[in-house]
């Protein structure tokens, strides 16, 4: 058995080297982890009661992650009995099989209140990398649900748990898979995703661990691994692991509270953050080289901390606390249009936008002369705890997950 589970695992890598005019990724907020999902031809309005409901599952137990759609299966992180999950399922709604990915996070005192699956699985080439809220990295077969290779962040790779749990959405490239274990000398780490071995450890800023999910910038000289620590956005040479620059990220944050992936966009990368006082909405250049960066601007009243924003064409979206929606001019980085009555996670697709609301709201919003404008909504009844996990769009399907539930609904 031991020589046939080698077998498996050599014939997936060397299929995957085959396939590159396949799927390569599968991740959270879309292929290139902004937001913006290539669709074509969706329903530009609902029917009263919402678009039709295709399937729904209550399996899922706690938690805030995001499903993947990877071929004909999707992937989401759930838990059961205090224990994590990765959950297969057909794009019937039928459950395949599912993967314990170890004891799940549960959280004690005020972080209780948050139980569950946190990160959202990235699969790369036919291989699923999950992280538990504990810390718990797992490599899975995307076929058979086989449990590969497995790393704990705070056991192996020396990292600090805090106290809401890890909540990062892992990235792989090439053959590297990187995370954030926050240690003081570990702060950084990157791995083989193939075998889970060590490539590189990095002491970045030594800063403590936030939500967020990390991105790629790929240059012609170098790829930069950017993410956000509990008070830097940072650049690391995903090479090496060497610190090129950071930039304070001053927002008020609770436990390193901010779940923001920036966004990187000819030459710029954009973020927003806070909810209190703080940077809230920048903008930032980076060098032809990759090895610095530059304010460009700031929105220090434009603030979300959970859902996300949208940077298309020359517009900046993202909601509010107060129940706004908000198109940023991304030259100047002021208020250009807004819309009132939306705040949760964005996401977009065939020039619309779709809102997640924190009151469970499900709303569509279109464009009229370049002016945001809401043309349907419904509202997510089932399920459990807030509705923060961010919707998803593949082959005309919206995927929206509110605890032990997840939705289907046809949108095309």
């Amino acid at each position: 058995m031991k020589y046939f589970n080698l077998f498996l695992f050599l014939s997936i890598v060397i299929l995957s080297g085959c396939t590159s005019k396949t799927q390569t990724v599968a991740q959270w907020r879309g292929e290139n982890r902004d937001g913006i999902y290539v669709e074509k031809d969706l329903l530009k309005a609902w029917p009263d009661d919402g678009p039709e409901l295709v399937w729904e599952t209550d399996t899922l137990g706690h938690g805030y992650s995001s499903p993947v759609i990877w071929k004909d299966k999707l992937f989401i992180n759930g838990e059961t009995d205090s224990i994590s999950q990765l959950f297969a399922f057909d794009l019937e709604g039928n459950l395949l099989w599912k993967a314990p990915n170890g004891p799940a996070f549960m959280g004690e005192g005020f972080s209780a209140g948050f139980p569950g699956a946190r990160s959202t699985p990235t699969v790369y080439n036919g291989l699923v990398y999950i992280s538990s809220g504990l810390g718990r990295i797992a490599c899975i077969d995307a076929e058979t649900g086989e449990e590969l290779w497995a790393k704990h962040m705070v056991d192996d790779l020396g990292g600090r748990l805090n106290y809401f749990g890890y909540c990062e959405s892992l990235l792989a490239d090439g053959n590297s898979l990187f995370c954030f274990p926050g240690g003081l000398d570990s702060n950084i780490v990157c791995l083989n995703r193939l075998t889970g071995e060590t490539t590189w450890v990095s002491k970045a800023l030594s800063d403590y661990v936030a939500f967020t999910s990390p991105m790629m910038i790929k240059l012609s000289e170098k790829n930069i691994f950017v993410t956000i620590s509990k008070n830097y956005l940072m650049g690391l040479d995903a090479s090496n692991g060497e610190l090129l620059w950071s930039f304070h990220e001053d927002s008020v944050k609770l436990e390193g509270a901010y779940t923001n992936t920036p966004v990187y966009k000819d030459g710029f990368i954009y973020g927003v953050s806070g909810v209190k006082e703080g940077t809230g909405a920048y903008k930032l250049k980076l060098a032809e080289d990759g090895k610095s960066i530059s304010e460009v601007w700031r929105n220090g009243d434009v603030k979300n901390e959970t859902g996300g924003f949208i940077v298309k064409d020359n517009r900046l979206y993202v909601t509010s606390k107060d129940k706004k929606l908000r198109a940023l001019d991304t030259e100047t980085g002021l208020v250009a249009d807004s819309l009132r009555g939306p705040r949760g996670s964005l996401i977009y697709a065939d020039n619309s936008l779709y809102c997640y609301s924190d009151n469970g709201n499900v709303e569509l919003i279109s464009f009229q002369d370049e002016k945001p404008e809401s043309t349907s909504r419904f509202r997510m009844k089932k399920g459990s705890k807030e509705h923060l996990a961010h919707p998803v769009i593949h082959d005309g399907v919206l995927y929206i997950r509110h605890g032990n539930v997840m939705q289907a609904y046809r949108v095309k």
